[in-house]
């Protein structure tokens, strides 16, 4: 069953808000939509690309009746406190989770975030956690001022090492969903994220190829005087 169906089974609908990210893509709050409720957004744990309880907890008003938390990137959200906000404010919680892989290719993108972290230099690398799959790896390349993450990633993709940025424009700059808040957490993660390979098939050699091309490229990330 799907997100608007899950909605409208539990009731949710005209004259009803849900609270739910908006970094990432805009399934989620089309969802929203379609069970005929009104989707507001909130911010993200920027450990996590998770929704944030905290931020929830101050996005819920009167008319809010449910919230829908996304786990990013093999990241789980923390379900725990989001179900206590869930519980306290008598909202209804629902997840939305990742595709799912093998034991044998969860264990191998572990093995090459673990050979990436001891060895980048010059960009964040992400923070590990409890059930982290590392579905995409994701590291933050800071601004300065300049659209540092944007050079890096066209530096990168010259020297042949795949990469991609992750949420290009959050839902609430959406002409379709644009909302007047303040995200300040999503609007920082999407002008800085970046993923870079870490699938189960790379071999040793281009594993060293991407830390080399990265760590040669550090050079972009001083800041700008």
């Amino acid at each position: 069953m799907g997100t608007a169906a899950m909605l409208r089974a539990a009731g949710v609908g005209a004259g009803d808000e849900v609270i739910v990210p908006a970094f990432g893509n805009a399934e989620v709050a089309e969802a929203v939509i379609q069970a005929g409720a009104l989707p507001v957004f909130a911010d993200i744990d920027p450990a996590t690309y998770c929704l944030d309880a905290v931020e929830v907890d101050a996005a819920v008003g009167p008319r809010t009746a449910a919230l829908v938390a996304v786990h990013r990137f093999g990241r789980p959200a923390d379900m725990t406190r989001l179900w206590e906000v869930g519980q306290r404010r008598g909202l209804l919680v629902l997840e939305q989770g990742e595709s799912e892989a093998s034991y044998a290719e969860i264990e191998e993108r572990r093995a090459h975030a673990a050979f990436l972290d001891g060895r980048l230099r010059g960009v964040r690398t992400p923070e590990r956690g409890a059930g982290h799959t590392y579905q995409q790896y994701v590291v933050r390349v800071p601004g300065n001022g300049r659209p540092d993450r944007d050079a890096f990633a066209r530096a990168v993709r010259a020297k042949g090492v795949e990469c991609r940025v992750p949420v290009k424009t959050p839902v609430h700059r959406m002409p379709a969903f644009r909302q007047d808040v303040c995200l300040p957490e999503t609007e920082r993660a999407a002008d800085e994220t970046l993923t870079l390979p870490v699938d189960a098939s790379l071999t040793k050699r281009e594993m060293q190829r991407i830390v080399s091309t990265c760590n040669a490229l550090g050079g972009l990330l001083q800041p700008a005087f």
